[in-house]
């Protein structure tokens, strides 16, 4: 039983005035009408009509009945078009889940400029490096860095990243320079915990792939807590090209054994579904490709 089609149907029958028209009005079969008509009055448990072979009038509750139903029908259009208005552009609440340190580094400074070109957007912004369920916990995106995103949601590559290889070069020439990937092990190393492939630091040099089992001295989810240690001269780290590319350039660290490449990472924006992408996920995502087309940090 749908209520919709029997109260659209009995609408068309009183505001064209016959079964034939009322069909023809809605592109469907007088049968199939005068079945709807019948199925609301047995349900509703009244008559509405008066039939007779000349003309149809309406009943005492069938007047009542045919002003609320113009009254949902037309509800139900504007609600239609506001939705499909909306579609149409960028509008309402925009809520996006980002890692914690590309989000402070690279994202925030962006959302000003993008709040600017939209100005009936409104942001909500959750830094978390946990993996978020986009559809259970109502994010329209997120942002996420991997070697290949979730094949379950629809994904749209912003840029790359590499994991580099580095160290202070005061703490080098206190404790001398790996020659080789497999000599990382006897240093004094500070992972990330939330590193895809945990201690096992692999590289791909000049004679192959390299696997190398570190044990940490300080292990943390956060990534710059490592970089921190490193640029006091702690240690060695493996970090995104994103965060530690500063830092190269000023000298505060060095890279080891850049002939030894360890992953390459994109940057994506994922969402859940490629079917009715709202405008303002479409806007923001093509921003987003638009402001990452060169790469701040280099590499």
């Amino acid at each position: 039983m749908d209520r919709f089609e029997e109260m659209q149907a009995f609408a068309a029958v009183v505001d064209a005035g016959s079964f034939v028209r009322a069909a023809e009005a809605l592109q469907v079969s007088k049968t199939a009408v005068s079945r709807l008509i019948g199925d609301l009055e047995a349900r509703l448990g009244v008559r509405l009509l008066h039939r007779t072979t000349r003309r149809l009038s309406l009943t005492v509750e069938g007047e009542i009945f045919h002003a609320r139903c113009k009254e949902l029908l037309a509800g139900v259009e504007e609600a239609e078009a506001e939705v499909t208005a909306r579609a149409d552009e960028a509008v309402g609440l925009l809520r996006l889940n980002v890692p914690v340190s590309f989000g402070l580094m690279h994202l925030a400074p962006l959302w000003p400029a993008f709040l600017q070109q939209h100005p009936n957007v409104t942001l909500d912004v959750t830094l978390s490096d946990r993996i978020v369920d986009l559809v259970e916990e109502g994010y329209d995106l997120a942002v996420r860095i991997a070697q290949l995103p979730s094949s379950s949601l629809v994904s749209r590559k912003l840029t790359s990243t590499r994991l580099v290889l580095c160290a202070s070069p005061e703490y080098l020439r206190r404790h001398g320079t790996p020659a080789h990937p497999l000599e990382i092990a006897r240093h004094a190393v500070f992972s990330y915990t939330l590193l895809a492939t945990g201690e096992q630091w692999n590289f791909d040099g000049p004679q192959g792939p390299v696997s190398v089992k570190v044990t940490p001295r300080m292990r943390s989810n956060s990534g710059d807590t490592c970089c921190a240690a490193a640029l006091q001269h702690q240690g060695i780290v493996l970090q995104p090209s994103f965060m530690v590319g500063h830092h190269l350039r000023s000298g505060a660290l060095v890279e080891i054994l850049p002939a030894c490449r360890s992953l390459e990472l994109g940057v994506y924006a994922v969402y859940a579904s490629r079917k009715h992408v709202t405008r303002k996920v479409r806007v923001l995502i093509d921003f987003l490709v638009e402001a990452f087309r060169i790469r701040p940090w280099g590499d």
